[in-house]
């Protein structure tokens, strides 16, 4: 018979061959901690494996398990020395979920299970204080009735309001035994109203129904958002923990918090935490209650304060990485409830890694394992302009640093819509839920009236890189008006406001923000954790450029070339599209070079520009790619103006040059534009525009040749489906490139190549490589063609796919390994066949996602290119591919390491 309950402290779970996968991540800490002679309640954890056999077995728990979980009870019920049911000496226990990767708030919790109307009056009798204990059972009966009832907190928390609106009183712990016994009697009609159902007397069927209600919980809403934005496979499944309770509401010794060994905002090594006395751990982490500093602590319990502060460094030294632990306080004595590898914003990641790298805690492959490769996009948050003049209207926790502007939004479901729009909103609540993960994926950043720096959804907003303002009391939020208050000032539903997450100021109105410097990043953490990836990276990162602004911030983000020069965004500038739209009416070859001749210079130009800010690098320049009718207007917009200018009987000549472009865009239309004349079909029904972008480079190369500026054009012939295709293209090219060395008198080398992004070209890529220099795979373009998709269209379905499970991902964001990848796997393994020397890289926004950058790294392509802003990520994610496949291959390097050559960048 399998093992599916685990006694705390039964197994490893940690190192080589660990029961992690089973206990989760909660249930590994447990038992780690307990094996470590750390204070912890005891308890037993249900394996995730049983979280599968339950959703298996039509969500029933099969009866061989049961057994199991009973034995594992009495063990529990020895330990403490009481009995779950027990009139006289009432067990009571927590019922939580613990999946192998923290999730942290997205599935839940029940606390203080094993009450009923009978034990209530046993646990008065045993601890003499009628107060805690029927503290504990309207929390019980709040808590069972939502998470495992369905009726929403929000009814109970009125309930609760309306008691203390009675009496006259703003905390909760101002109400008295009586007060509480009245609760409830009211939770309890609650429940009967809203439920059609009364609470369970027996606290075995509480005991089952909690476990059940946590394995359900795996699949709720905002646990599958969360599992979608972090990755985390669907068939993971959670753990239950079922561990003795411990009180933190049994008086002003007792209490309750969470807390981080160090700061996981800005990565300083400090304690960081808070607290609450006379609390339960809900009461911190659902951000209900504005906590105290944990600093505090030290002050009110300094022996508990001192343990605390030895074993959580003790915990740190032995995980390797910084902790985020819970703990309860009752009656002066100290208990661990969890530590877990804590959540924390791109900034603490690095300095974290680095800072643990130079106190030998870990190495530098670690530190470089340790960074998410998204959260480098947090070090690049805008921030408030020194310069602006503003207006601070309230001051709040600095719960997670950057500026955010946006419009007030009061409603987690209005943000993520207004999120779909393009709009830029702040979401503003009382306390945010994990029910809000989809509102605060959409905000710009998040604002809270009440809550600490701890609290569930604070925390996501940190794991996410959104600026959060957390604990801001001087705000008084009017859901129903749709306004808030601050310090006399009120601010509407719609109305402007920035945060400044790292300062916890709120300012009204639309305040001017500045990005951080990229030279002054490389000076710190930051530099050298990507020296580190540099070092151990094998796979080279270029960028998508078109400009040379773009080709600058693309080196100071240590881009090694450009991947993807569109020459087309070049001609939509002003001065230039009226020649573009002159070479496109054009009714002779003549005509239409007459043109191009004019677009030539321009042309030269650009390319000079950005040869000059790669400074050697290689710049790969695709030819002309998109549909001639992209550069004419609308054929509605001219066939309105036209109708207007006969109307109005206006300029005869505006209305005859009108209409020959309306003839054109006749012309010129097509069914299906993204399969029509595009790529090099227009370069070979109109070879001119092939020759003059090919003279246009291959002149700016050998002008900055002469300058002694080294150059490396790639030109790129896009849209390529034959062989015969790339021959005519690239014989038009090697003709130029003659005419334009001998008339310059110097001579550089140039590649041609191609963009793989037609099926057929990566099926024959082995007759194609035989006359191309490189391939880049063109994987925006090839998973259209794939998928059969629509990129323009996907928003009409895509969403759907994914909602239903019958995608896992976007795969316009991340690559589709096993249907595209395969053309891409086959592409260059074909095409290395016929040239082992082929270079070959990707140049689709695939190039700056971790995953796809990863399997980029073991089809051992040579590059990928991304937009400038993501080479950073580009960047750690192929170091990180490259030490993942050395842990996995277990075949250890020497640990001095020579950095790689600039060919394998190239």
């Amino acid at each position: 018979m399998p093992k599916y309950v685990y006694f705390f402290g039964e197994g490893k779970a940690e190192g080589k061959g660990t029961l992690r996968d089973l206990l989760g991540g909660k249930g590994a800490g447990l038992a780690e901690m307990t094996n470590a002679g750390v204070p912890v309640p005891p308890g037993f954890t249900i394996t995730t494996e049983v979280c599968r056999l339950f959703y298996k077995n039509k969500k029933r728990v099969p009866g061989s398990v049961k057994k199991q979980i009973d034995k594992h009870l009495h063990r529990l019920e020895k330990a403490m020395g009481s009995r779950l049911g027990d009139p006289e000496h009432p067990l009571l226990v927590s019922v939580r979920s613990g999946a192998k990767f923290s999730m942290p708030g997205m599935m839940d919790t029940i606390l203080n299970l094993g009450l009923n109307d009978k034990t209530v009056e046993g646990l008065i009798r045993k601890t003499k204080d009628e107060r805690f204990s029927l503290d504990c059972y309207r929390r019980f009966i709040q808590m069972f009735g939502n998470v495992v009832l369905g009726v929403e907190k929000s009814v109970f928390e009125e309930v609760l309001q309306g008691k203390k609106k009675e009496r006259g009183i703003v905390q909760d712990i101002e109400l008295t035994a009586s007060d509480l016994r009245d609760l409830v009697a009211r939770f309890k009609d609650t429940l009967r109203h809203h439920a059609k159902a009364d609470l369970p007397q027996d606290n075995y069927r509480q005991l089952e129904m909690a476990r059940d209600a946590v394995f359900l919980s795996w699949n709720n809403d905002r646990a599958i958002f969360y599992r979608r934005q972090y990755n985390i496979p669907e068939s993971l499944g959670t753990a239950v923990n079922v561990q003795a309770m411990v009180f933190g509401n049994m008086g002003p010794t007792s209490g309750t918090g969470v807390g981080f060994t160090r700061n996981p905002s800005t990565g300083e090594k400090e304690f960081f935490g808070e607290y609450l006395t006379h609390a339960q751990g809900e009461d911190v982490v659902a951000g209900v209650r504005t906590p105290k500093p944990i600093r505090q602590l030290k002050g009110e319990m300094p022996l508990v304060y001192q343990e605390l502060v030895r074993i959580t460094q003790r915990l740190e030294r032995h995980y390797r990485d910084v902790q985020d632990f819970e703990f309860t306080i009752q009656q002066g004595k100290l208990y661990m409830l969890q530590t877990r590898s804590g959540k924390r914003t791109g900034p603490a990641a690095v300095k974290i890694a680095v800072d643990m790298v130079q106190e030998k805690l870990i190495k530098p492959e670690e530190a470089i394992l340790r960074v998410e490769p998204d959260q480098l996009h947090q070090l690049l948050h805008p921030r408030i302009d020194a310069r602006a003049n503003v207006k601070v209207i309230a001051k709040g926790l600095n719960a997670s640093p950057g500026a955010a502007v946006g419009k007030v939004i009061f409603n987690a479901t209005e943000a993520a819509e207004a999120g779909k729009r393009g709009e830029r909103v702040v979401l503003v609540r009382q306390e945010t839920s994990p029910d809000d993960i989809h509102g605060i994926a959409a905000a710009q950043g998040i604002l809270t009236a009440t809550g600490g720096a701890t609290s569930h959804a604070v925390v996501v907003s940190r794991q996410m890189g959104k600026p959060c303002v957390a604990g801001c009391s001087a705000i008084s939020i009017d859901e129903e008006r749709g306004q808030f208050l601050a310090n006399g000032v009120i601010v509407k539903k719609g109305d402007m406001i920035a945060i400044d997450g790292s300062t916890g100021q709120v300012m009204l109105g639309d305040v001017p923000t500045i990005q951080p410097d990229i030279q002054e990043l490389e000076k710190g953490e930051y530099g050298k954790l990507m020296r580190w990836a540099d070092q151990f990276r094998r796979l080279g990162v270029r960028a998508n450029a078109d400009i040379p602004r773009d080709a600058i911030a693309a080196r100071h983000n240590g881009a090694e070339g450009i991947g993807l020069c569109r020459t087309e965004h070049m001609f939509f500038a002003k001065d230039r599209l009226p020649i573009m739209q002159e070479m496109i009416l054009a009714q002779t070859p003549e005509d239409r070079k007459a043109a191009l001749d004019k677009l030539a210079p321009m042309q030269k130009e650009d390319f000079k520009g950005l040869f000059r800010a790669m400074g050697g690098y290689p710049v790969t320049i695709r030819l002309l790619d998109p549909p001639l009718h992209e550069f004419l207007p609308k054929q509605g917009e001219l066939i309105a103006e036209i109708q207007e200018l006969r109307f109005s009987q206006g300029d005869r000549s505006v209305l005859h040059q009108k209409e020959i472009l309306l003839d054109r865009v006749e012309q010129l239309h097509e069914f299906n534009p993204m399969l029509g004349l595009r790529g090099c079909r227009l370069g070979i029904t109109m070879p001119e525009i092939t020759r003059m972008q090919a003279r246009s480079i291959l002149e700016a190369a050998c002008e900055l040749s002469r300058e002694k500026i080294r150059v490396y054009p790639e030109i790129m012939i896009p849209l390529v489906g034959t062989v015969e295709e790339f021959r005519h293209q690239k014989q038009i090219v090697l003709e130029v490139a003659e005419t334009v060395f001998k008339a310059q008198g110097v001579r550089v080398q140039f590649l041609v190549g191609t963009m793989i992004e037609i099926p057929r070209a990566a099926l024959t890529a082995d007759e194609i490589a035989k006359e191309a220099d490189f391939f880049s795979f063109g994987t925006n373009d090839l998973t259209q063609m794939t998928f059969g998709f629509s990129r323009d269209d996907t928003g009409k379905f895509l969403p759907k796919y994914l909602a239903e499970g019958i995608l896992d991902f976007d795969p316009f964001v991340t690559i589709d390994q096993e249907g595209m990848g395969q053309l891409i796997r086959m592409g260059t393994e074909k095409g290395r066949q016929s040239r082992p020397d082929l270079k070959v890289g990707i140049c689709g926004e695939h190039g700056g996602e971790p995953l796809s950058v990863g399997f980029c790294h073991t089809l051992r392509l040579n590059y990928v290119s991304c937009s400038p802003y993501r080479v950073p990520i580009a960047r750690l994610a192929a170091a990180q591919a490259a030490l993942r496949e050395e842990l996995k291959t277990k075949d250890r390097r020497p640990k001095t390491r020579r950095r790689r050559s600039k060919s394998s960048k190239s």
